[in-house]
């Protein structure tokens, strides 16, 4: 056995952008799909009908692969992103981080005291990681990855202070919250929510934090990657699966 690597912290300290997907149908095959082709999945427990033994299924399902697999958990709570990285998980997606106490908290939860304050218990992960107890404990706090999620406009007040937290290994910018903080239901693509999310972008890309974000469209994933993104989520599980029926219906003549 060796030492675990987590493929996707290497890609954002080298700089090449990441692609992935937020996967939200509860499935080891549509799991075992996606991470054939991409760099990372998110498993999301935050909005997705997916229990933990699910989460722990799909994670199971990259083995073998290239990808990368993270949960995004439903609160910034320590209790709720220890059973994910328990049981392999390499990566925790923390929503709502609005100001350098969230950041420092979320940041504690992946780690192992004296860095963190994440409990002891990781029994499965070995196993999904390949390695044995005392290589994963040796490894674990240098290949957990914490991803903050800056999705509300009162992180946009907050955005230096929050960036400065050391230890923190992504933010990335959700546009429906965003918005949904601003009165703006559903309306990422208003421009006062555009203006908020621009200044946060330009803070992130200041501070040096890797920045991720989502696109809808190649077009805009290449110019977001030009702007110095390094990880870019191409949609849900549940919006590919769409663009693909429409895809394969697109020009066939039913009348």
């Amino acid at each position: 056995m060796s030492a675990p690597v987590n493929r996707l912290k290497t890609m954002l300290k080298s700089k090449r952008p990441a692609i992935g997907v937020i996967a939200t149908i509860p499935g080891v095959q549509t799991a075992r799909i996606l991470a054939q082709s991409l760099d990372f999945i998110i498993v999301d427990l935050e909005h997705g009908p997916i229990d933990l033994n699910m989460a722990h299924a799909m994670i199971l399902a990259t083995g073998g692969t290239n990808c990368t697999p993270l949960v995004r958990i439903a609160e910034n709570r320590a209790s709720l992103a220890k059973a994910p990285m328990d049981f392999g998980a390499m990566g925790i997606n923390f929503p709502m981080i609005n100001s350098a106490a969230d950041a420092k908290h979320a940041v504690a939860s992946v780690r192992y005291p004296p860095k963190g304050e994440r409990q002891w218990g990781p029994f499965h992960a070995p196993f999904t990681w390949g390695v044995s107890m005392p290589e994963y404990m040796a490894a674990a706090d240098d290949n957990m990855l914490c991803m903050i999620t800056i999705e509300h406009i009162d992180a946009v007040n907050r955005i230096d202070e929050i960036l400065a937290v050391p230890g923190i290994d992504i933010a990335v910018i959700g546009p429906g919250d965003f918005a949904t903080s601003m009165g703006k239901h559903g309306r990422a693509d208003d421009p006062e929510v555009v203006a908020a999310m621009q200044k946060a972008e330009a803070a992130i890309l200041k501070s040096g934090v890797p920045i991720g974000g989502a696109a809808r469209t190649a077009e805009q994933a290449n110019a977001m990657i030009g702007r110095g993104y390094s990880l870019i989520a191409v949609g849900f599980d549940w919006m590919l699966l769409q663009r693909g029926i429409a895809a394969s219906l697109d020009g066939i003549k039913r009348t």
